[in-house]
């Protein structure tokens, strides 16, 4: 199963429609959770209190666990986000710390070193950006916490830049993007 976290909400996304061209490629069932029309909210302390007795419990099978066991189980992940303010959209963030469950996504070894618990092995991070993109704040940021937390080895960068300069011709950079998927193997 392909799982695809889509942190795009304007209706005609630039970077959804490149996440759709990679999704048609890989082919295969896929799940899709559109950020924008969750319920997601950051953690407040009633939250965490919460998530903590549900997991002293072992009451795996509660509500708040759904999006973190699907995104662990998921066999390839593709994750769709603009390039905004120099990150992506709070949207995903709040979907990391909901995910971010240990136990489920992660855990700790007898030293105190996460272990990465997701099943997937690829991870696709498709984005766009209407100037320069830089990867520090936003792609770096989910490779780093996805394979060294998650255990996600294979973290992929997809993206289209400079679309918002005067006279960029955005037919062709999204074209030529597109043909970069088309390559993967």
């Amino acid at each position: 199963m392909i799982l695809y976290v889509n942190a795009c909400v304007r209706p005609n996304s630039r970077t959804n429609e490149l996440a759709r061209e990679l999704l048609q490629h890989l082919g295969g069932e896929v799940v899709e959770r559109r950020l924008g029309q969750e319920n997601l909210k950051p953690h407040s302390n009633e939250a965490l209190e919460y998530q903590s007795a549900q997991i002293q419990k072992g009451n795996w099978n509660d509500e708040i666990f759904k999006i973190s066991k699907e995104f662990a189980n998921a066999e390839t992940i593709v994750i769709a986000a603009p390039f905004w303010d120099f990150s992506f959209p709070a949207l995903l963030k709040t979907y990391i710390e909901n995910i971010y469950v240990t136990g489920i996504v992660s855990k700790y070894d007898e030293n105190g070193k996460s272990v990465g618990l997701c099943k997937a092995k690829k991870l696709y991070y498709v984005t766009t950006s209407g100037g320069s993109f830089d990867p520090r704040f936003s792609f770096d940021y989910l490779k780093e916490i996805c394979t060294a937390q998650f255990g996600i080895p294979n973290v992929e960068l997809i993206k289209a830049e400079n679309l918002d300069i005067d006279g960029a011709d955005v037919p062709q950079i999204l074209e030529a993007a597109k043909q970069k998927i088309r390559e993967i193997g």
